[in-house]
């Protein structure tokens, strides 16, 4: 792709990377197939390629983007599904992050989607918080049909119940059975624990169980991909900052063999830190350390052999969640290590399509977030599964309500048939 920034306007590095980046894109349309939003709506501009072109003239123009290019930049659900099938190996997902960065900087939203967005930012990220915003979307259930319409939405995709606080997100040393194999560091997150905390307690018992000691740091929050996502580029340097500092604590400390992930949402955020950080001296090598120990939990339980107790022998359909396949190239390893522990593991008919959770995007694009949510579920039905798998909580909690079979993590069902107790979501669907 031809490019026309100025000199000056190359001076920047983020501009000059940009650059790059545009011009390895050989227009060939490969992405269209592969996208949701051009799936759902066939609109060029709702397409990467579309996209690239749109990004392409506000960048070069270098002023306030229009309402156009803002709104089909917005419907991006940063899947990466089209990085996955691009032969010219084009890092859309860095230059939509130049994008956005731009649209925050020069564009004034209208007033009720800067507070949306604003509320996403100060709630999400922490637990405390965002434990009571639920609660209170629990209270307003009653009353939501009056409310706003943003605020009648986010009533209306709050769980109808929230679990008690688990064990499993405490700070602590959950030391290894046996010998110890392993040390590893656990993400303590920010929303999973509030929505699904079994996902942690699993987790742990499961890792534990295998000779594997599992420290949860105090601070190692929120990663910063939310916020990141939202165009919020230092706020998401923050939260990564804090969490970086918790794990380097260990790493200095005992040391550690791995800095694990069950969500999978924050796994491309965290082994992308390098990237995050590539203009601060002060942090790019304390990131890239961090980063080059990052590691999806399915890709530490490939190493284990994992001892099958119980084989429930149930249909499982895997839900492949985008932020796994596409944005870690992890495919195949929860598959296997499922089959492995006894499953009947079925694939998903157009699995490579979003489910339109994507970390906030359910809640700032419902519509378009719902119908793929419906076209997910009916193709999830269709393999007459017993219970679901997947790898994301916001996978989890948005498909959820469109399912008739449990959704659960991949732990969960590897934690049951290596000795751990059923996940609570399959027994209460018994």
């Amino acid at each position: 792709m031809q490019t026309q920034f100025s000199i000056a306007q190359l001076a920047d590095p983020d501009t000059n990377e940009a650059n790059d980046i545009l011009r390895s894109c050989t227009h060939c349309g490969f992405c269209t197939a592969t996208c949701p939003t051009y799936v759902l709506l066939g609109d060029e501009n709702d397409s990467p390629r579309g996209r690239i072109y749109l990004i392409k003239n506000m960048l070069e123009d270098g002023g306030t983007p229009d309402d156009r290019t803002v709104l089909h930049l917005d419907r991006c659900l940063t899947c990466m599904s089209c990085m996955t099938t691009c032969p010219a190996t084009v890092n859309y997902a860095h230059l939509l992050e130049h994008g956005r960065h731009h649209i925050e900087r020069t564009y004034t939203r209208p007033l009720p989607d800067r507070l949306l967005r604003r509320l996403l930012e100060e709630l999400i990220p922490y637990r405390r918080r965002f434990r009571a915003a639920l609660l209170g979307a629990q209270a307003a259930r009653p009353v939501a049909r009056w409310l706003p319409g943003r605020l009648r939405n986010l009533a209306a995709t709050a769980p109808a119940s929230l679990p008690a606080p688990s064990w499993a997100e405490r700070p602590g040393v959950y030391p290894a059975e046996g010998e110890r194999r392993m040390r590893v560091a656990l993400l303590s997150g920010c929303a999973q624990p509030v929505v699904s905390p079994d996902i942690h307690a699993a987790t742990i018992r499961l890792l534990t169980r295998h000779g594997v000691e599992v420290v949860v740091p105090k601070d190692a929050g929120c990663c910063g991909a939310i916020v990141q996502h939202l165009g919020r580029d230092e706020a998401a340097k923050g939260h990564a900052r804090r969490t970086i500092a918790a794990w380097e604590r260990e790493l200095d400390g005992e040391g550690l063999d791995a800095v694990v992930s069950n969500t999978s949402g924050c796994g491309p955020t965290i082994k992308d830190y390098g990237y995050l950080f590539r203009h601060d001296e002060a942090w790019k090598h304390r990131a890239e350390r961090v980063s080059a120990l990052a590691r999806d939990v399915t890709e530490v339980l490939a190493e284990l052999d994992l001892q099958v107790d119980t084989a429930p022998g149930l249909r499982v359909a895997y839900h492949a969640a985008c932020s796994l396949q596409h944005g870690q190239g992890i495919t195949r390893t929860p598959k296997q290590l499922l089959r492995a522990a006894g499953y009947t593991v079925t694939d998903v008919p157009e699995g490579h399509l979003c489910c339109g959770s994507a970390g906030t995007y359910s809640l700032l694009q419902p519509e378009l977030a719902n119908q793929l949510r419906d076209r997910k579920a009916g193709n999830i039905t269709r393999t007459t599964p017993d219970v679901v798998a997947t790898g994301n909580v916001g996978c989890q909690t948005h498909l959820d309500p469109a399912l008739d079979a449990p959704i659960v993590h991949t732990v969960e069902l590897l934690d049951w048939a290596t000795g751990g107790p059923k996940p609570p979501r399959v027994a209460a669907a018994e």
